[in-house]
């Protein structure tokens, strides 16, 4: 088994970095930051969102899980006290893993004949440089509605959690292969009309949006920023790819929603 390591630049994750590469040393499991089997991220839900972009093109072999050094997150199950049980589950790994579905996304430029394609484990969004953007929002092809507003933002059912909860959108469990459409401050009167509700959207439909003819939209991915180019249109669905977590000791999801949320009823 080959393990990658890859943490944030703090100290304190520094430190217990050279832990790790020292415990899995002395138990004799290879490290491989190049192609690794596991990858092992040391800091928070972030630093594991920097992880998945940067190995992205290997997600069929790889799995991930996650070491945090504040408060228990949506993808770091460890603690930087348990890293002796964390080798030992690592020596004992009979290859079991939790799957968590991805949202594909394609761009088409104005000036560009081939659209580009990302992927996004959170969420992705679009928005208009200081004041409200206009576009056309199809679902499945067909034209569904003019949204004038702040933005609009598609999210994963792990991503629901994230930015897209903050905007008023469901919280969906991993297990669903959907995507989620959340309307960022949308303007409603007698000449724009928007769902005005979150939208969720199955796996064998899409969210296509056009933006109006003007050039200073800009979008995210996750934590990228793009902007500079005239969006022709956006295409949204659920991809056919995962990624996958090393299933050790990983966390139900809704007890991390608690976590997060809500925390421990029995200390009230």
């Amino acid at each position: 088994m080959k393990i990658g390591i890859f943490a944030n630049d703090t100290p304190q994750t520094e430190q217990i970095k050279n832990q790790l590469e020292q415990k899995l040393s002395d138990r004799h499991i290879t490290i491989d930051n190049a192609n690794p089997d596991i990858v092992i991220t040391i800091g928070g839900d972030g630093t594991l969102l920097s992880a998945f972009h940067h190995y992205q093109e290997q997600l069929e072999t790889i799995r991930f899980l996650g070491v945090h050094t504040g408060h228990l997150g949506f993808y770091t199950d460890w603690r930087a006290g348990e890293l002796d049980d964390l080798v030992i589950s690592l020596q004992s790994d009979n290859g079991q893993a939790v799957s968590y579905p991805l949202l594909d996304i394609s761009v088409t430029y104005h000036d560009e004949n081939q659209a580009r394609h990302y992927l996004a484990l959170n969420e992705a969004t679009l928005k208009r440089i200081g004041m409200t953007m206009g576009a056309d929002v199809y679902i499945g092809g067909e034209l569904f509605e003019r949204f004038r507003g702040d933005g609009l933002c598609v999210s994963t059912p792990t991503g629901s959690t994230a930015y897209n909860k903050s905007l008023g959108g469901a919280v969906i469990h991993p297990s669903l292969d959907v995507i989620q459409l959340t309307e960022i401050g949308s303007l409603n009167n007698l000449v724009y009309r928007t769902i005005s509700s979150p939208m969720i959207v199955p796996v064998n439909d899409w969210i296509t949006i056009v933006p109006n003819q003007a050039s200073d939209f800009f979008m995210t991915v996750d934590q990228e920023n793009i902007y500079g180019k005239q969006i022709e249109q956006i295409m949204f669905k659920v991809s056919k790819r995962k990624i996958r977590f090393a299933k050790y000791r990983h966390t139900e999801f809704w007890r991390r929603v608690q976590a997060a949320f809500i925390g421990d009823l029995n200390e009230n």
